[in-house]
């Protein structure tokens, strides 16, 4: 079985939790659109400052996911 990646996108300021409540919407339809094989998301509000939006991706579609969307960081998924 292979790793799952989780792409993380992080979102500061008064808007971050509605910003990242709705690039999970945009992750979501990337995943049906490009049908790839994991339907993992969520976006986490930490404070009133800073939300973060995540999918999360196998080994195989890392490169091309990291490469068409431009996560900020990524970590080990389980």
């Amino acid at each position: 079985m292979s790793r799952k990646i989780k792409l993380i996108w992080d979102f500061r300021g008064p808007a971050s939790a509605k910003t990242a409540e709705h690039h999970e919407i945009h992750l979501k339809e990337f995943i049906e659109a490009e049908q790839l094989p994991l339907n993992i998301t969520g976006f986490e509000i930490y404070n009133e400052m800073y939300a973060i939006a995540f999918m999360v991706v196998t080994d195989e579609n890392m490169i091309a996911v990291r490469d068409a969307l431009k996560p900020h960081r990524g970590e080990l998924y389980e």
